[in-house]
This record gives structure tokens, C-alpha cells and sequence, in this order.
């Protein structure tokens, strides 16, 4: 293994005398790859990624046993296509095939039932990033999935996510998620989804699939719907990884860039977002300082290709200017919340949606006063869009708080404080209830 990649596996491994961290570092990395690899091997997804599993299993076993191999990712590969072999030797009527994949691999290398191997047989460039992930994203996104099977598949088989970390990252018990991901392989093999990367024609119709399922797994670790904390850091962290391996292997898409920029702009904001006991920051309080620049200039460099790669902004690319209006301003008062309305504007004509109405409504109160928004508000209220969500009641609960309208605005964030779902939210919310209350 080399580069950054033995860089990443000597951290992850130091204290470890079992060799199961080491296991769980190498798979992190390359698990994507390795199903890749595999499914290109045997043309069957769904046999790939239970052919990998396997070969992590066994290394659980051997690696503690007999030390970490000087190839881990390899080896790993290498059992994985052996027992490949196996399988299709039990299948009769696939002897061609087998014949087909036993070519070439000598007698070499790793047993079938997983002894240590060198896997010197295996090609492995561990710095390079090929079609083979690729094919995985546009699979594990494919539009015959349900969204929630789309995000349980990314997270398996892009992320290396185990079970029991999907359950945990979409709130489900485990053996919920173990199915959403069984009947994924099942519907992509009932489908005849083939393993390759789309053409140029199907790639741009379904690059968007993919784009959804990142910012969706994004969206859930920067404000977690439910739960004790307000971010999930694994889940925001998955996203954008994901989105950068995304970048380097379709770099001619603007709106890959857009969404990169939309996800760093917004974790840079990450470190000043809570105090050290967890209890949320709002952005008027913030210190700044403690923005993540590194994170803004990443952002700021991916929104400037987007717009360079692209013919105007797109959906997640305006969403990312947005955020980058935040990302360069001193103080909330020194924002360009004009800017920010146009924004927002532009946003809505391009991909309509009632939230992107409720945060213009915000921009305009800051832009213009609370005034200018409350119609905005009272529109949204009014067309039951939003009558599930916690974010319209608390919107308006503070627009009318800010007009002088104490009694209406306690109502509404009372209304709020019921229909959110997270602990560290919620107790904002009744803190400015309580606030209005006193004050009243």
C-alpha cells in the first residue's frame, strides 16, 4: 500500500496488537474498489459485494493470526475472486465462466478457504482511481431504488459502512437495514442492472441520483433529524468524502463541483456550530474565528470550477454561492443578504421547493425586515406544504416575536417545540418560548 493510503492505515493501526483495526482501515479505504473489482470479475453486483464481505471475514480471522500482509488491499482481492471461483464451480452450468476467471491466476496466491496470500497475482495501484468505483456510485443510485435503499447501498458499498453503522446513520435497528440492502442487490438483479459505467447519455440523466444521495447523507450528519446531538460527524464526513472521490472521477460536471463547494462551505461552519457540551450555536452568535478556513478555501476553489466548468450556476451550485455569502462575511449584520434573496430567487425558479421559499423568507427579514417576510411566511402556512416540519413555525414564531407580536409568536413556537425531532433544536426552541414568555 502506498502514499497516503499506508499514511492512513499506519494511524488507524498504532496500538493495535489484534490486527482487526488494521482490518477495518484497509476496508474504510478500498472496500469500494475492491467490490468494483470484483463485480467487474464475476459481472454479478449482488454476488460482488457478498464476495468481499467474505474476504473481510476471513480476514478478521487471519490477519490477528498471522500478521497484517504486505498487500492487505490485495489480499483481500484475491480472496475474494478465489472464492468466486468456488461458487461458480458449485454452479454446474457456469463452468465456462469459471474456466474464464481460474485463467490467469496460477496456483498461487490465497486457498479457497482464505489461507494468507500475497496476492502478487493482483495488480494494485492504490493511488489510482478507476471506472470501477464509478460504477458502483451510478449502481448503488440507480434509479430503480427507493431513496432509502439508494442511501443504505451508497453507505455499504462506496462507504465501507458495516450494518450496524447504516442503522445507525439512517435511525433504523440494524436488521432494517440489512434488508433495505438485500433487497437493493435483489431489485438491481431482478432489473438486469449491468456493472459498467453508464454512457455519456445515461450518466448526466442519472449523475443526479447521485448527487441526491450525497447531499441527502449530508444533510442528515449537518442537522441530524432526530437524536441527542445536533451533528452527526460520520454522516457529513461520508458525504464529503463521497463527493470528492465523485469530483476526481467525473470532473467535467459543474454540479459535482457545486455540491463539493455546498458541502465543504457548510462543514466549515461545523467547529462554531456547538459549544463543547453540545448545546447549539445560532449564526448571529458564532465566533467566526473558528471557521474552518481551510474547509472555505476548498469550497470557495470547487464553487470556482463549477462556475468555470459550467454554463451558470446549478441547483446545488447556487445553494453553494449561498453559503459562501455566510463564508466571507465579518458579522451577520455585514452579510449581503441581497445577495442572498437574489440567490435564493434564482434557487427557486430552478428547483421549487418550499424550503427554499422559507429560507427566502429568512433572507428578506434580514435583508429588508420582518415585515417584508411575514407574507412569504403566511403563504407557506397557508398552503400546508410545510405542516409536518418544525423549521415554517419557527420561522414565523420569530418573525412575529420580532414585529412585536408576542402572544401569535408563542404560539407558534410552541408549535415548533412539538414537531421537532431533535433534543439539542428542541431545547433552543423552548428557551426562546420561555424568553418570549418572560419577556411577555
Amino acid at each position: 500500500m502506498a502514499g497516503s493510503h499506508r499514511s492512513a492505515l499506519s494511524a488507524s493501526t498504532a496500538g493495535d496488537p489484534t490486527g482487526r483495526a488494521a482490518v477495518a482501515a484497509v476496508w474504510r479505504i478500498e472496500s469500494a474498489r475492491i467490490v468494483g473489482a470484483l463485480a467487474r470479475y464475476t459481472g454479478d453486483f449482488a454476488l460482488a459485494e457478498d464476495l468481499a464481505q467474505e474476504a473481510l471475514a476471513e480476514a478478521l480471522v487471519t490477519w490477528p493470526r498471522d500478521g497484517v500482509p504486505d498487500n492487505p488491499a490485495g489480499w483481500l482481492l484475491t480472496v475474494g475472486r478465489r472464492r468466486a471461483i468456488d461458487a461458480f464451480r458449485r454452479r454446474s452450468a457456469l463452468d465456462a465462466k469459471y474456466a474464464t476467471l481460474a485463467h490467469g491466476l496460477g496456483e498461487g496466491g490465497a486457498t479457497s478457504g482464505g489461507g494468507p496470500a500475497e496476492a502478487d497475482d493482483v495488480p494494485w495501484d492504490p493511488d489510482q482511481i478507476d471506472d470501477d468505483v464509478l460504477a458502483l456510485m451510478f449502481i448503488s443510485c440507480h434509479p430503480v431504488l427507493s431513496r432509502e435503499a439508494r442511501v443504505a447501498l451508497t453507505l455499504r458499498v462506496v462507504g465501507g459502512l458495516t450494518s450496524d453503522e447504516i442503522a445507525k446513520a439512517c435511525l433504523v435497528p440494524t436488521a432494517t437495514a440489512q434488508a433495505r440492502i438485500t433487497r437493493a442487490k435483489k431489485t438491481l438483479g431482478a432489473a438486469g442492472v449491468p456493472f459498467e459505467v453508464p454512457t455519456a447519455e445515461e450518466r448526466a440523466a442519472r449523475l443526479n441520483s447521485v448527487l441526491n444521495v450525497i447531499y441527502l447523507i449530508f444533510t442528515e450528519g449537518s442537522t441530524a433529524s432526530s437524536g441527542d446531538d445536533l451533528i452527526r460527524f460520520d454522516l457529513a464526513g461520508e458525504a464529503q468524502r463521497l463527493a470528492r472521490v465523485l469530483s476526481r472521477l467525473v470532473p467535467d460536471q459543474p454540479e459535482v463541483f457545486g455540491l463539493l463547494a455546498l458541502l465543504e462551505l457548510t462543514a466549515a461552519r461545523f467547529p462554531a456550530r456547538t459549544r463543547p457540551d453540545g448545546e447549539p450555536v445560532l449564526l448571529d452568535q458564532q465566533d467566526r474565528r473558528r471557521w474552518d478556513r481551510a474547509a472555505i478555501r476548498r469550497g470557495r476553489a470547487a464553487l470556482a470550477r463549477a462556475e468555470k466548468v459550467g454554463r451558470g450556476l446549478g441547483a446545488y451550485g447556487l445553494q453553494a454561492a449561498i453559503a459562501e455569502c455566510h463564508a466571507v462575511a465579518p458579522s451577520v449584520e455585514e452579510t449581503n443578504w441581497e445577495r442572498i434573496v437574489l440567490l435564493y430567487e434564482a434557487l427557486g425558479r430552478l428547483a421549487p421547493s418550499p424550503v427554499v421559499d422559507l429560507n427566502r423568507a429568512v433572507a428578506v427579514s434580514m435583508a429588508g425586515g420582518p415585515a417584508a417576510a411575514l407574507p412569504i411566511v403566511d403563504g407557506l402556512a397557508g398552503s400546508d406544504a410545510l405542516a409536518n416540519s418544525y423549521l415554517l413555525p419557527s420561522v414565523r414564531g420569530e418573525l412575529l416575536s420580532r414585529l412585536g407580536r408576542a402572544d401569535e409568536a408563542r404560539v407558534e413556537l410552541a408549535r415548533a417545540v412539538e414537531l421537532c425531532g431533535n433534543e439539542r433544536e428542541r431545547a433552543v426552541l423552548e428557551r426562546k418560548l420561555d424568553d418570549l414568555t418572560t419577556s411577555g
